[in-house]
């Protein structure tokens, strides 16, 4: 049978900010553009363009255009905390002035509270024309701390005097029904006809998730449509009988999982799992509702409302992450809220607590006070018009159009003139058809296309889910680990040749899975600084000093045996026979390489699988052709092993992705108290140089866990149509940190 995940809850889907490096998708480029509208090749979209539940980085890109941030940052990532009257800052020799929309200043008290002091600018609209105030700022607070969230936002984990008592005592309706069984009889939370309904549609998912599997195997060539569902079953796991039908195939699922539909909740579906189909179904948000279950305090005692125009945030701790999780979007209370239910000095925050109802339900339909407003998303483009009313001054392009476009078209597409900016990998390929489009020229300033170069805020990886690639029923055991660092090892030790071969001189292989822009990685000469698993179960080096590429193969396939071996695995003649119980002799690798290995760790996982059958281990690569279609599988858990990359944030907290609360870290199920504790203590200090230290045995837990392997940290490409684009009016001196969106009303087309 398949691995059990323990979930909290089957209706909360967690999510994440993750860009995939292969985006792909339809694209009908060119509609509709003329002199007044900009257009810019983006990957695929999830459809949801909230400041507070968007799920991919795609979706960040137009919440960021029309969006505004509380507070703002500078080129170097630093926060900008006197924003109304600017600040001047140089960088590469010149000086810039950054404004804001807020000034923020920030007291450290003799007791360890710390006050956080929010003023707004006066005159910053909406762009419907309705002035912003605190009482927005509180209102888009609370939403983020509200004990139903479930956005990506970790406001609610930052030491916020009165957080945890206005989170507690409080459990979805969903949850709770679930919990009580079917054959609940206490009726005194929620009604029988409730219960009933819950059920039926939990059911009802349960087999549209048993078909989903049956279509993914055969679109996986693992069955025929011919093939009975038993067959499916069979594929899956399941001994079925043979006139079983998707019915049956669930409800032996579900009693794998104890009858719990929240057991089974996120592990079993490939592309949409339980929680994904009941998350869609027609009465979900009636369910999704917060219920008393015990104490809770009406108010969150540390956000304090000081005057109309400003707000105190008290802490009961220093903690280096909160001035960045108060950076957060400040969006309209009378558009995601409801103003008859905000009475601060009543504790009514602009909606029902427990119930975020009405603020999902602008999901698509968004507004903001940033330079753009949203008009459409259809047919893979994101419509969007200047904001007339923009604090910084109305856009001089007048529309924009964001459109999904496959990997292999972003080039062609602004050389062509249908796309005017794009971003694509920046491979050997795509840097030779740049050269091409320019007459042969190396320059990237050239006469049809300009381009720009900055080091990617995050980095490639192949992940390795800790409960999926386990022996035994615990992934944090020595077998477990030795499991996964023998799978890592022979994957490591092709990423030289392969980041190489895609990028050249455009990316390097890094050895720690953080972003190397980032002031915590480790550098070569650190203490204690190692190649990624390049040591064997004994701890001895693999590698020795002059050893060909050829060698360093052999010598990573041996490394590997030793660890399998160690893991329980039968190792005879150099091969492995058999697989301890619990784990298995065939894994699969998922990488969104379009269906064409068009991904720069597809050789990388080819290789290692070919070295890896030659030692008796099945590593299947999956090469899909909708990116989205991996996200769906990491975010549920059910992906064993995966390629993708981070996007990472201006500090290096690692709370989302690594503690075992965080809401990222399905990917691992990484569960280390040793590592929580680190992450936690690296929250509480400000001293950047103790951090990094503290970062750095951080990423040593990570490491020997095995549940990433670090693979390159490249360079991203942004390119410009010279042809349709003034160039001088691009914000200059784009970094990894501030690209062309920023200052975006001061751009113009030819």
């Amino acid at each position: 049978m398949k691995s059990t995940k323990r979930v909290l809850a089957l209706g909360m889907a967690s999510v994440m900010t993750l860009g995939l490096l292969s985006a792909c998708g339809n694209k009908t480029p060119g509609e509709g553009s003329g002199a007044s509208t900009l257009v810019v090749g983006d990957g695929n979209y999830d459809g949801k363009f909230s400041p507070f539940f968007y799920t991919s980085a795609y979706d960040g890109n137009i919440v960021s255009m029309f969006s505004q941030s509380l507070i703002g940052s500078d080129r170097e990532g630093a926060m900008v905390l006197n924003g109304i009257e600017g600040e001047k800052r140089e960088y590469n020799g010149t000086e810039y002035t950054y404004t804001g929309i807020s000034d923020v200043v920030v007291t450290e008290n003799e007791d360890g509270t710390v006050y956080y002091d929010i003023t707004l600018k006066d005159g910053v609209k909406f762009s419907d024309g309705t002035e912003m105030d605190i009482d927005d700022v509180i209102f888009s607070m609370y939403v983020l701390s509200d004990p139903t969230y479930d956005g990506s936002s970790t406001l609610y984990g930052q030491p916020i005097m009165g957080m945890n008592e206005y989170r507690s005592g409080m459990e979805s309706k969903f949850n709770l029904i679930l919990k009580a069984g079917r054959d609940n009889t206490d009726f005194s939370r929620w009604t029988e006809e409730e219960q009933t309904a819950l059920w039926a549609d939990v059911d009802q998912a349960g087999v549209k998730m048993a078909e989903d599997i049956g279509a993914y195997l055969v679109a996986n060539a693992a069955n025929t449509a011919e093939d009975s569902v038993a067959a499916m079953a069979a594929n899956w796991g399941y001994e079925l009988a043979e006139d079983a039908t998707y019915e049956d195939f669930y409800k032996a699922m579900l009693e794998n999982y104890g009858g719990n539909p929240a057991e089974m909740a996120v592990v079993e579906g490939p592309t949409q799992n339980l929680s994904d189909l009941t998350n869609n179904m027609e009465n979900y948000d009636a369910y999704n509702v917060g219920i008393q279950t015990g104490e809770s305090a009406p108010n969150i005692s540390g956000i304090q409302k000081t005057s109309d125009n400003s707000v105190r945030v008290v802490t009961t701790e220093v903690s280096a992450t909160c001035i960045y999780q108060l950076s957060l979007v400040v969006a309209p209370l009378h558009h995601y809220g409801n103003e008859e239910l905000y009475d601060y000095e009543n504790n009514k925050f602009g909606f029902t607590k427990g119930d975020l109802t009405i603020v999902r339900e602008k999901n698509s339909d968004p507004m903001g006070a940033g330079p753009y407003e949203f008009v459409s998303y259809e047919n893979g483009t994101v419509a969007l018009k200047a904001n007339a009313n923009y604090w910084k001054g109305e856009p001089k392009i007048k529309n924009i159009s964001f459109k999904e476009t496959n990997e292999a078209d972003k080039v062609n597409g602004v050389k062509s003139g249908t796309l005017d900016i794009t971003d694509p990998s920046f491979s050997n390929d795509a840097i030779k058809e740049i050269a091409d489009a320019n007459g042969g020229s190396e320059d990237f300033n050239g006469s049809v296309i300009t381009v720009n170069t900055v080091d990617n805020l995050g980095y490639g990886y192949v992940g390795i889910n800790a409960d999926n690639v386990k022996v035994g029923e615990d992934g944090s055991s020595d077998a477990s680990k030795n499991l996964r660092k023998g799978l890592a090892t022979v994957l490591a030790v092709y990423r030289d040749v392969a980041i190489n071969s895609y990028y050249g001189k455009w990316a390097n292989v890094i050895n720690y899975p953080i972003s190397d822009t980032s002031w915590a990685a480790p550098r070569v000469t650190d203490d204690g600084y190692q190649v990624a698993f390049s040591t064997d179960v004994n701890g001895q080096p693999i590698y020795t000093e002059g050893m060909s590429d050829d060698e360093k193969y052999a010598a990573a396939k041996q490394a590997a045996l030793g660890f399998f071996e160690a893991a329980g695995y039968t190792v005879e003649n150099g091969k492995i026979t058999a697989a301890p119980a619990g784990a298995e002799m065939s894994y699969e690798l998922i990488i969104g390489g379009g269906g064409q290995g068009d991904h720069p760790s597809y050789m990388m996982c080819t290789l290692a699988s070919d070295a890896l059958k030659e030692i008796g281990m099945d590593l299947r690569i999956s090469d899909i052709a909708n990116s989205s279609d991996l996200f769906k599988q990491m975010e549920a858990g059910t992906a064993e092993l995966f390629a993708a990359a981070w996007q990472a944030t201006v500090d290096p907290d690692m709370y989302q992705i690594y503690h075992s609360q965080g809401t990222s870290n399905y990917n691992y199920d990484i569960k280390d108290a040793k590592l929580d504790q680190i992450i936690m203590d690296a929250r509480s200090i400000t001293d950047q140089e103790a951090r990094a230290l503290m970062y750095k045995d951080a990423l040593d837990i990570v490491m020997d866990w095995a549940v990433e392997v670090p693979i390159y940290q490249r360079a991203n490409c942004f390119i410009f149509s010279t042809e349709r684009i003034k160039i001088d009016t691009l914000t200059p001196d784009m970094t990894t940190y501030w690209n062309w969106m920023n200052d975006i009303e001061l751009l113009e087309l030819n």
